[in-house]
């Protein structure tokens, strides 16, 4: 049984080149996604947000493998990052951060798939936060997007030179259904800070 990895299908949106900022116009996907408050490197929400995402994708990636001979690589972990006022929206001061976790699903997921995949993770581990995980598309359009390797503390600097990037397109940062983006391609607890891999995407 061959493994899709859609990393490398989906080059376009989950590859980026280090300073280089580019426009990309990023299709529906559907994504696991779960909701919450605060920053994320204190926030026992976010958390237990984490601990109920990653069960679920794993599951449902071997559920597809087992029962409808279709694996595939879990995809990364992305964030959507806003404030109800984004003139608010500070990398200093994370406290009022709105945020959405969510890792992708290829068209061979269903909302059935996930259905089940969530009641064997219940029976399992039953995970705090598990109800609060739902199914559902995503389109996020004309979006800019460049590659950033450091500690996502340092990330401030790339931030601005992309929405830069997006002034000199024509584009103008909108509200808060444009929200920021982070798609991160290093695992924190087994890599160096300086090393960690995120694509940081702005739509416009």
């Amino acid at each position: 049984m061959s493994k899709t990895d859609y990393k490398k299908e989906l080059k376009e949106f989950y590859a980026a080149k280090v300073g280089k900022s580019v426009v990309v116009q990023v299709p529906k996907m559907n994504y696991i996604m779960i909701d919450g408050k605060g920053d994320p490197n204190t926030s026992q929400e976010y958390a237990d947000a984490i601990e109920a995402l990653y069960p679920v994708a794993y599951t449902i990636k071997f559920t597809s493998k087992n029962l409808h001979s279709k694996d595939f690589g879990v995809m990364p972990l992305e964030g959507l990052w806003w404030t109800e006022n984004m003139a608010d929206f500070s990398t200093d001061d994370k406290s009022n951060w709105l945020w959405t976790a969510m890792i992708m699903q290829p068209d061979v997921v269903t909302k059935e798939l996930f259905d089940q995949a969530v009641e064997q993770v219940r029976q399992k581990k039953s995970p705090k936060a598990l109800d609060k995980l739902r199914f559902e598309a995503y389109e996020e359009g004309r979006a800019a997007q460049v590659m950033y390797v450091g500690p996502y503390s340092d990330e401030g600097p790339t931030i601005q030179s992309l929405h830069q990037f997006i002034h000199e397109q024509g584009g103008k940062l909108q509200g808060t259904n444009k929200h920021h983006h982070e798609i991160y391609l290093g695992n924190p607890r087994r890599t160096a800070p300086e090393k960690l891999k995120t694509i940081i995407r702005q739509p416009f």
